[in-house]
């Protein structure tokens, strides 16, 4: 299964100059605890916006740039051979960015979203979801804390 992965606010914003604009501890703990193993496919730029390769996952980026090398990952320059690349049998991870997931909703099978409740300035952006092609199979809204500044809801989609 291709499971599309992102946070993103209610403007659909995903970040700004390579980076994210909230901090939600939870919903790092889930990123991690849901790609943890598997094969995650992302762009150049988000690679390069990690301190470093995220443990215990293979890392695929899609670029443009012929010679790009990142040890230990693979590197492609379409999302098909991003797909090629993963374990048939196995679930793989879109993990961004913005170019990424809007290429990538096509091959999707489900969407992971935390919907950050507010709307940010952002130079990046997840696509929007067409409801007569996904189904909101579950919700789960999470108040702010001392933790997290924002309200923010897991929602799982399924392709219909």
């Amino acid at each position: 299964m291709i499971t599309m992965i992102a946070a993103a606010g209610e403007n659909n914003a995903l970040g700004k100059d390579g980076k994210i604009v909230w901090h939600l501890p939870n919903d790092y703990k889930r990123f991690r605890r849901l790609t943890t193993g598997h094969h995650i496919i992302m762009g150049r730029k988000t690679y390069e916006s990690l301190q470093k390769p995220l443990p215990n996952r293979k890392h695929i980026i899609i670029t443009r740039q012929k010679d790009y090398k990142a040890e230990d990952c693979i590197v492609v320059d379409t999302i098909e051979k991003a797909l090629e690349a993963c374990p048939k049998e196995e679930d793989s991870f879109i993990i961004g960015g913005g170019e990424i997931y809007t290429i990538g909703i096509y091959y999707a099978d489900k969407i992971e979203l935390t919907r950050v409740h507010g709307s940010f300035e952002a130079d990046a952006y997840f696509p929007e979801i067409d409801k007569t092609e996904w189904k909101l199979e579950k919700s789960e809204f999470n108040e702010k804390d001392d933790f997290h500044k924002y309200e923010y809801t897991y929602e799982t989609y399924l392709r219909e």
